[in-house]
């Protein structure tokens, strides 16, 4: 599988278009003029970032999001891949999410226990869904939706994510075509 089909399976796992898949596949190199040179993400951002992803992808007997360093991921990934309009919506999105959390549980997100953390990102995941059912094409993306591509790409693109949550060998066999599957086994990473 080249980086092309896998780049399209993540986007078909999470139901569309990978927003700045194309730029993922020429390398990342934002040409894009008016692309926020001021996106520096702090370590407190990096921080906020891997609980969103933790919250999306917690541990249970496989690592969660924030073991795989989500959270620099999509830093980096948000910084040379999106366009200045896509960096300014995820930017503004994590305010949004912030304040979301303090109207819901008079918290900010960090504040916030797992579980109201888990019911905010659910409510969100809803909105994101329905205003994707009603959106325009030349409607911007939902930034929910980009933090959660984000988490997942950025998770099962890592080590931990590629040979602790799915089935990965190194250096790979002959092809076989048809393996049985037995209910529960992991998806393949290689």
């Amino acid at each position: 599988m080249n980086r092309r089909e896998a780049i399209s399976s993540v986007a078909l796992l999470l139901g569309g278009t990978l927003l700045g898949a194309e730029a993922f596949l020429s390398g990342c190199k934002n040409t894009d003029k008016n692309a926020l040179a001021a996106v520096n993400f702090s370590k407190d951002d990096i921080a906020f970032l891997n609980e969103i992803g933790e919250t999306i992808l917690p541990a249970t007997n496989t690592p969660g999001a924030k073991e795989a360093k989500v959270g620099e991921f999509m830093s980096v990934y948000v910084k040379d891949c999106y366009e200045a309009k896509d960096q300014t919506i995820f930017v503004e999105g994590l305010k949004k999410l912030d304040d979301a959390s303090k109207k819901k549980s008079g918290k900010t997100f960090m504040e916030s226990t797992t579980q109201q953390r888990h019911d905010l990102l659910v409510d969100l995941d809803k909105e994101a869904k329905d205003y994707q059912k009603t959106k325009k094409e030349t409607d911007p993306t939902h930034y929910f939706r980009m933090l959660k591509e984000l988490t997942l790409m950025g998770f099962f693109t890592s080590e931990v994510g590629a040979t602790k949550a799915l089935r990965y060998v190194a250096v790979p066999g002959k092809y076989e075509g048809c393996i049985p599957y037995k209910k529960g086994d992991k998806a393949w990473a290689t």
